[in-house]
């Protein structure tokens, strides 16, 4: 491919000599887990997104089924209670609620940026909803304001996954992970703040949640060999962490950069058949971990531009609730979802494409007439 979706290797390798240095630092120290370099990045991270607690855990979905499993313990809920997820997103969103022992509800998304749509939310609460998970797709942060208001006159719990909104901001300025009762973060490679492996992390105010959250992480260990509720093995290991501070320190920059080219697509691609995301707006709050199109025409769109030697992805062909795992919660339709789904392209856009390429991929968008 003349552009790639995702040149990881090219990616991280504009992070060296300090990439390499900070891992032979940790093979070197000796210590590889639960140390100085997972409670330094916690640190860091936590005062990044503007809130006092940070527990790094396995991975993204750990994340969420960890903080949903903390809420149950804390909050005594039932095995059948809810959790409301919308149904386009990543179908880690849902197996989360799932692991937790809850019962996910799927609520169709705006039609304007496929965010969970407040209007769709009250519709779908119950007496046995107890939570609502906020998904900021796409790098887009999910009007929380709104989310927040119904979630307290019901008296819910909102949990945010920010695994696609590393550096993400609200209209005042409030970073993703700041924004709700507890914030679930993936730090998979090919995220905006990416490790080398597996890793993710859990972000709250709240002390009591943070405390437990840590515990149910490390078998739901209190102290060594003593434990007081059932637990998982889910910790982030001290490689991870050190990677992660490394680009810690680049993300702001990475984004604007995200940022520059995403208004070069959003001002240049004029195809009558190709639907722009956020409604064809400019935000300058998102940080566009994904530039998704929307076209009618997707799969010939997707063939024309591999045959012009552009690398492109689909987020994501088949909704939660239509695949065979979710077969139980197949029995809704959520046509702006099943839409987005049937007529979504992912765009190339990373820090090391350049504006070159961006204008290529518009080209032979706008020259579409397979």
């Amino acid at each position: 491919m003349k552009i790639p979706y995702l040149p990881l290797l090219k990616i991280t390798q504009s992070f060296e000599p300090h990439l390499s240095q900070a891992v032979k630092n940790v093979i070197d120290s000796g210590w590889y887990l639960l140390g100085e370099e997972t409670a330094r990045f916690e640190s860091q991270f936590a005062q990044y997104c503007g809130v006092s607690d940070c527990v790094g855990v396995g991975n993204g979905l750990d994340a969420l089924k960890i903080i949903l499993m903390s809420m149950k313990l804390q909050h005594d809920w039932a095995a059948d209670d809810e959790v409301i997820v919308p149904a386009h997103t990543f179908i880690a969103s849902a197996e989360g609620i799932v692991h937790a022992g809850l019962r996910p509800v799927f609520c169709d998304v705006s039609e304007d940026d496929g965010l969970l749509d407040p209007a769709q939310v009250e519709k779908s609460i119950t007496d046995k909803t107890r939570a609502i998970m906020a998904v900021h797709l796409y790098g887009k942060v999910v009007p929380m304001d709104a989310i927040r208001e119904i979630a307290q006159r019901h008296h819910l719990k909102v949990i945010e996954d920010a695994a696609q909104a590393h550096g993400a901001t609200d209209a005042s300025g409030r970073r993703a992970g700041s924004l709700a009762d507890a914030a679930a973060f993936s730090f998979y490679p090919g995220k905006n703040l990416g490790c080398l492996g597996d890793g993710g992390a859990i972000l709250t105010q709240d002390k009591d949640l943070a405390m437990l959250c840590r515990q149910v992480a490390n078998y739901g260990q209190t102290r060594k060999y003593v434990h007081d509720t059932l637990g998982v093995n889910s910790r982030m290991d001290e490689i991870q962490a050190s990677v992660l501070s490394v680009k810690l320190t680049r993300l702001d920059k990475d984004n604007a950069y995200r940022r520059n080219l995403a208004r070069l697509y959003l001002n240049g691609i004029q195809h009558p058949e190709v639907k722009l995301p956020h409604g064809g707006k400019y935000d300058a709050g998102c940080v566009y971990h994904i530039f998704p199109v929307f076209s009618e025409r997707r799969d010939a769109l997707q063939s024309w531009l591999a045959q012009n030697g552009i690398e492109t992805l689909i987020h994501y062909p088949i909704p939660p609730h239509r695949q065979r795992s979710f077969a139980a919660w197949d029995q809704a339709e959520f046509p702006v979802a099943q839409r987005m789904c049937r007529t979504e392209l992912s765009l190339p856009l990373h820090p090391c494409m350049t504006q070159e390429d961006v204008l290529f991929v518009i080209d032979k968008i706008n020259q579409f007439s397979c």
